[in-house]
């Protein structure tokens, strides 16, 4: 059955071809001779006809959307935005929500990336599922769907065929994705050893300036203040709760609203921001930050700065560098 990369109207150019490209010089690799395809590449628009992109560039596709009954997956990329543009719904993105949802129905994996994961919450695809999208629509995505399960920086969700990812050029982890779900993690390897792409997805954690969702949100502000303020002292919810003039559950409930985080989460995520900081400004060892992170020891403060930014400490001073040109 075919893969369909989906373009409409605004998408951004290389999110649409690049997934093309991607699955179709994989294909090429992974395919041996005597052996049928697992699946072949279409590209498509809602009604078949050519496009005009985010930037203005025509692009032509295979086929329109009705004459496609079913397929094993669908890649829908994201839109051009300043960060602050609303999803125009349109015929044709009703069009496409409506044959997404159809799709899904059918079997059909459904993955979007970016803020391209909004038409996938007007098919409804969202409801009561986890889901994630780029840092900086974070916040959009929670409000106009607010029954969808919106994880805070999260790379990659997948849930009942569901699969949500975050920045723009994230349909490189969605290509990798669906052929490890159509041909198998073997095959998904061997892809990304083809084209020279990682096959775990990074973080989006590494990418979001400091205090980006307290700045929003007079709560979070004073609770990151107190987190902050206990320096390398153990601090648990309940501290957390009293320091705030709020029961437990109070607090529980919303961090959950505003972050999407538990009490715990929250600590930990100030903390490693407070951490990241520190290894991109001082030169500080790894060994001392460990010992004034409000961790009880090495071990377990490294296993929460790799749960947040997908590396070591030390890797990620490096890779810091290495991004400045400071190497």
């Amino acid at each position: 059955m075919d893969v369909v990369v989906l373009g409409y109207r605004d998408c951004i150019g290389s999110a649409f071809l690049g997934p093309y490209d991607m699955l179709t010089m994989s294909l090429r690799m992974l395919t041996k001779p005597g052996r049928p395809l697992p699946f072949e590449v279409v590209t498509a628009s809602f009604n078949g006809a050519p496009f005009d992109d985010g930037n203005r560039r025509r692009q032509e596709v295979d086929k329109g959307l009705d004459s496609i009954k079913s397929c094993s997956a669908v890649i829908v990329p994201a839109y051009i935005c300043d960060g602050n543009n609303r999803l125009s719904l349109s015929i044709e993105i009703g069009a496409i929500a409506a044959w997404l949802r159809h799709q899904h129905a059918l079997g059909a994996i459904v993955c979007a990336s970016c803020n391209g994961v909004f038409i996938l919450g007007e098919a409804g695809l969202l409801d009561g599922r986890r889901c994630t999208t780029t840092w900086w629509r974070h916040d959009d995505l929670k409000a106009n769907y607010p029954r969808a399960q919106v994880a805070w920086g999260a790379s990659l969700i997948e849930e009942n065929r569901v699969v949500t990812a975050g920045g723009p050029l994230s349909w490189i982890d969605l290509s990798l994705h669906v052929i490890r779900s159509l041909c198998g993690g073997d095959a998904a390897k061997e892809a990304a050893d083809f084209t020279v792409v990682d096959t775990t997805p990074s973080t989006q954690t590494i990418y979001v300036p400091p205090g980006h969702l307290a700045a929003s949100n007079r709560f979070l502000l004073e609770a990151e203040r107190v987190v902050r303020q206990a320096g390398d002292a153990p601090l648990t919810a309940r501290q957390l709760a009293v320091a705030l003039n709020s029961s437990e559950r109070t607090l529980h409930r919303r961090l959950k609203e505003t972050s999407g985080e538990t009490p715990k989460g929250f600590i930990d995520r100030v903390r490693f921001e407070i951490t990241r900081t520190l290894l991109e400004t001082t030169a500080h060892s790894v060994k001392e930050l460990s010992q004034t992170s409000g961790y009880s020891d090495q071990t377990s403060f490294r296993r929460a700065f790799q749960r947040y930014s997908g590396m070591t400490p030390g890797a990620y001073r490096a890779w810091i560098k290495a991004r400045r040109g400071t190497a």
